[in-house]
């Protein structure tokens, strides 16, 4: 078995209601984001030799997770506070996208991945999701 990984960034605001330090408040980060796919060579074809076109990668995960979150507030929905602040940017016009868990990075690991591999289909083994130059999450099934 092959595992092969692409790297993404994209740049998103949030806050963490309810959280005992400065990331209460309205803030945001530039997140690195890796994606490792596993599996076995295509034997055949346009692909021979490849678990997946890295091309394909990118396309998949710029539809299903930069489109929507890059230079988006990110909130929970089951958060009162998170939601009206949502729905004021909405108001606005601005960006929001709405998960429905606290937007930590091991919550957020754990939607991308169930994302990509449950809802698309792609064969993720790992999310890798660095908040800071310093600090990640990985999160495997």
């Amino acid at each position: 078995m092959f595992k092969v990984s692409k790297e993404f960034s994209f740049d998103m605001a949030h806050i963490l209601d309810g959280h005992d330090g400065k990331c209460q408040n309205l803030h945001g980060h530039t997140y690195k984001l890796q994606v490792e796919v596993s599996g076995n060579l295509h034997a055949e074809g346009a692909k021979k030799g490849m678990v997946i076109d890295f091309s394909d990668v990118k396309e998949i995960v710029k539809a299903f997770i930069l489109d929507p979150m890059d230079h988006a507030f990110i909130y929970d929905i089951n958060s009162e506070r998170e939601t009206k602040i949502a729905n004021l940017l909405v108001e606005l016009k601005s960006k929001t996208f709405g998960i429905p868990v606290r937007t930590t990075a091991e919550e957020m690991s754990r939607f991308i991945f169930n994302r990509l591999k449950h809802e698309v289909g792609l064969p993720v083994s790992a999310i890798r999701l660095w908040e800071t130059p310093t600090s990640f999450c990985e999160y495997r099934e």
